[in-house]
């Protein structure tokens, strides 16, 4: 029945199989986990910082302290916010007092179970770091009204002489900041903010990490280090800190087994930070991201499925800017047995987001969304099958199916786009209690199915959508 067209409570579709109500699956499938709010270890150094932060766009203002509590299932009113200055930076003659060093014989001699601690004190808030790299078991502890900048000078990043702070045909030039592989039980916890500076003007270049990337839109890889990138890293921990201002992705995580991301928040503006993710999964199992406020330039959460993704538990969250909950655009490796519960999307470019193409594609099965409130958001739900319009011509074809939606709510409009591949792959999706607000619907390919919940019911969003907390 393609071409069909039908109009419902504002909601439009067309090119769609409809298929009767059927028994929706009790299963629910998640982290296999039981994951508790984690607990800062003692410390075994404790850093005092030598610099100090300088505003470098409104008068001078104090540095908050520990922010609130992080927010439960159902937030009944925003907490108190924090003061919003502009972007902290350091003034020029700092930016070669380089505290990389003594962070990195601490974290090397720390025992298993202990944290470095980086502190402020009543003169000094700031530390300056290139590179750093994790131990197993060893957390990196940054303190309430503490900041610990990345380095502004590429080569600090480099891997190769020259291969960091550039445009170039290949990427992968720059190290992170924070570096983690195989390093089991390792963290990076407390009150304090990791930046990245991605709007500053580059030590001894004219462009800053985030002009660059902008520049490589016209071909080529822009080289920029990363906040954090994690390989193997089995039971890690990101608890409670504050990223800003990333180069690049602020965490990259792949292959391990077991990631927990509770309390955090990813501050980075919505325009002019290309390639910003927040949380990026890859290729990995166990993962939990709870509790987080995410506003930035790019995915807010993508899970990349280059090698096998399964078993992840997005759950009581608040994203603003960016370009949503995704999974993808590499699915060839396949994804599966994916629960995102209590979210909100608040002014996103995308909502609920799976994408890929047929150079990349492969089997996105066993997906399930839950109590979801998306307002303002140019495209709430977009399954895409030819992400960057590829075509038909790849050899690894997408196919999702097993994807469900239930209590999802979308207000403001948008394009609702579900999009299946082929006819012999076909996208396959639930629909259960969902109400979709002046929205258009164009669909392709598209099993959709209705559930035994009410139609174009109004899932309660009263106590979703709260503000942006700022550090």
């Amino acid at each position: 029945m393609r071409g069909r067209f039908v109009t419902c409570g504002g909601l439009s579709t067309r090119r769609v199989l409809l298929v009767s109500a059927l028994c929706l699956s009790a299963t629910y499938a998640q982290d296999t986990r039981t994951v508790t709010e984690p607990v800062i270890p003692p410390s075994c150094f404790v850093l005092v910082a030598k610099l100090s932060a300088v505003d470098t766009k409104t008068p001078p203002v104090p540095l908050p302290g520990p922010r609130p509590p992080a927010p439960g299932p159902r937030p009944l009113a925003p907490g108190p916010q924090f003061p919003a200055p502009g972007p902290f930076s350091l003034a020029a003659a700092d930016e070669d007092q380089l505290d990389t060093n003594r962070i990195q014989k601490a974290l090397d001699a720390c025992p298993k179970g202990q944290a470095v601690e980086l502190k402020a004190d009543a003169a000094h808030n700031a530390f300056l770091s290139g590179p750093l790299d994790l131990r197993a078991g060893v957390t990196l502890r940054i303190d309430a009204k503490t900041i610990l900048f990345g380095s502004r000078d590429p080569r600090v990043y480099e891997v190769s002489p020259g291969s960091c702070g550039v445009v170039s045909p290949k990427g992968g030039g720059c190290r992170a900041l924070i570096n983690g592989r195989n390093v089991a039980g390792a963290a990076v916890m407390g009150d304090g903010l990791i930046d990245g500076r991605g709007w500053a003007r580059l030590i001894g270049k004219n462009v800053s990490w985030w002009d660059l990337a902008e520049q490589a839109r016209a071909g080529g890889s822009q080289n920029c280090p990363r906040l954090m990138v994690l390989s193997r890293c089995d039971d890690f921990t990101l608890y409670r800190i504050t990223m800003k201002n990333s180069p690049n992705f602020h965490v990259s995580y792949s292959g391990g087994n077991g990631f927990t991301v509770w309390g955090v928040v990813v501050d980075t503006p919505g325009k002019g930070a290309r390639n910003t993710d927040a949380i990026d999964p890859s290729g990995s199992t166990n993962v939990t991201v709870t509790r987080c406020y995410i506003s930035t330039g790019d995915d807010n959460v993508a899970i990349k499925a280059g090698a096998h993704c399964s078993h992840m538990t997005i759950a009581h969250n608040h994203f603003y800017s960016g370009h949503g909950m995704s999974i993808g655009s590499e699915t060839n490796g396949g994804a599966d047995s994916i629960r995102v519960t209590d979210l909100s999307i608040d002014g996103a470019d995308n909502g609920l987001r799976i994408k890929s193409n047929s150079n990349k594609g492969g089997l996105v099965q066993d997906v399930v969304y839950r109590d979801v409130c998306i307002r303002n958001t140019r495209n709430p739900i977009l399954m895409d099958t030819d992400y960057e319009h590829f075509g038909k011509g790849g050899d690894k074809l997408p196919m999702f199916t097993g994807i469900e939606l239930h209590d999802v709510r979308v207000e403001g409009g948008g394009t609702v786009t579900l999009q299946g591949f082929d006819d012999q792959h076909r996208l396959g999706m639930t629909f259960d209690n969902v109400y979709l607000a002046d929205t258009t619907m164009v669909a392709d390919y598209a099993d959709l199915r209705f559930g035994q919940g009410p139609a174009n019911s109004r899932p309660a969003c009263q106590d979703k959508f709260v503000p942006m907390p700022s550090w």
